[in-house]
């Protein structure tokens, strides 16, 4: 079992860093160490934030080794400077950057090959690995986010997701009356706020089958959404009136047509594809103008998770196994989501499809920690955010790595964010006679 550890551990690293790389090699050093938007960092700073944060916790405080470069802690600390500061900090020039990056990495191999598996809870099951493999495949989403706000010809390319339609799905699935359990006690590279499993009992609802699609959006747009504060929560109204917002990012009217740029590249709205880059006051406008609402993460876990034939929760939608490009669009492998009723072979129980990947999910819940919620292994990653400031996308996108993919992953944004990959679908409840056993 150990070995088996050790050989998860170390792919799961090798997948992050070979996706790392294709994000910083595909442009220049002026492109590395500009900011293209304040809402971003430097794609150098993530590149050597990866590998401080590696150093801090798998060679200093799970190997034991000495600091490499301790002066430099300061300076990475995600907490101390904001995004919009950080071109002005004392950066590692890229070649700089790339060296210190893998010169952790090659001593992190050592300590993974000798470490044990067990007997503490930083290194039990090789948590410690796990979470730093996911903590760069967050930073590669957060680059790729970058990647999509600068400007100029296209850096990176990928091919188109497979077909798929939703062609004959039925628009919504019952999601029946009952408890589930939410949460994982068990999920070994599980992150704090997703702990404890608990049981949740939540009444019937109703599910879109899949996201809600650009067309679906563009006719929200075409009756005046923008333009009528019946559908928008008050703060949200006087965020769009005041920066002008009449359409997703990214999106412009040319003539009678809509178009929108992804990565460089400038091509009519496809109407079959997830509604993307939308804010939560956005996605719950759509919702409200529908007759609808947004799920709660409650019944969002529950659909993705919940098998009531075997009265368990899974761990992804379609079982237990862990993803493959049968099940998800995850991990970057086609730069944008697929068409609305894709992946039938990552379907829930009942029915309902692209839970995973694609788009991340808003819902309608405050990020807040669950009953007998224990931080670990530092507070700054869940409970600092914990409250009614940020509200909870579930499932995850095209741009996340499958190591930081789970029926119990939350994430967590403000919601005036727009720049993330996010859309969303809705619920309604289940009237009499509808709800289930």
């Amino acid at each position: 079992m150990t070995d088996e550890l050790r050989q998860r551990a170390l792919a799961a690293l090798t997948d992050a860093r070979a996706r790392t790389a294709t994000l910083v090699d595909c442009v220049d050093d002026g492109e590395l160490t500009a900011q293209h938007s304040p809402l971003m960092s430097p794609l150098v700073w993530d590149l050597a934030h990866i590998g401080n944060q590696e150093e801090q916790w798998l060679l200093r405080t799970v190997g034991g080794r000495e600091a490499l470069r301790p002066e430099i802690d300061s300076v990475y600390d995600a907490f101390e400077h904001p995004r919009a500061s950080r071109p002005s900090l004392p950066l590692l020039p890229p070649s700089e950057a790339r060296g210190y990056a893998a010169d952790v990495r090659g001593r992190v191999l050592d300590v993974l090959e000798r470490i044990p598996m067990e007997g503490a809870p930083l290194t039990e099951a090789g948590f410690a690995f796990g979470m730093i493999a996911q903590h760069e495949q967050q930073h590669d989403e957060t680059m790729l986010i970058t990647h999509q706000l600068r400007t100029g010809p296209a850096a990176l390319v990928a091919p188109a997701p497979p077909p798929g339609s939703a062609h004959g799905l039925p628009s919504e699935v019952l999601v029946p009356a009952g408890p589930f359990t939410m949460g994982t006690s068990t999920e070994p590279w599980a992150l704090d706020n997703e702990r404890p499993a608990h049981r949740r009992d939540l009444p019937a609802f109703w599910l879109d089958t899949t996201p809600v699609s650009c067309g679906d959006y563009l006719a929200f747009m075409a009756d005046g959404g923008y333009s009528d504060p019946r559908w928008w929560a008050a703060e949200g109204f006087e965020q769009i009136q005041r920066h002008h917002i009449a359409a997703p990012l990214f999106w412009h009217r040319d003539g009678g047509q809509w178009l929108r740029r992804r990565f460089g590249v400038t091509e009519p709205v496809p109407r079959d594809e997830p509604v993307l880059h939308v804010s939560w006051y956005e996605a719950d406008a759509y919702a409200r103008w529908a007759g609808r609402r947004l799920p709660s993460e409650a019944e969002w876990e529950k659909a993705a998770r919940h098998d009531e034939a075997a009265g368990r929760s899974r761990r992804f939608p379609w079982g237990d196994e862990d993803p493959t490009p049968l099940h998800a669009n995850l991990g970057q492998r086609h730069l944008r989501p697929a068409s609305t009723g894709s992946y039938p072979g990552g379907a829930s129980p009942l029915g309902v499809r692209q839970l995973m990947g694609d788009v991340w999910e808003w819902t309608a819940s405050d990020f807040l920690p669950y009953p007998g919620f224990v931080a670990f292994p530092y507070r700054e990653y869940s409970e600092v955010f914990f409250g009614g400031e940020h509200k909870v996308l579930r499932g995850g996108s095209f741009a996340v790595g499958p190591v930081a993919c789970r029926g119990t992953f939350r994430n967590w944004d403000l919601p005036v964010r727009r720049q993330i990959f996010a859309g969303f679908r809705t619920a309604r409840d289940a009237g009499h006679g509808e709800a289930g056993a």
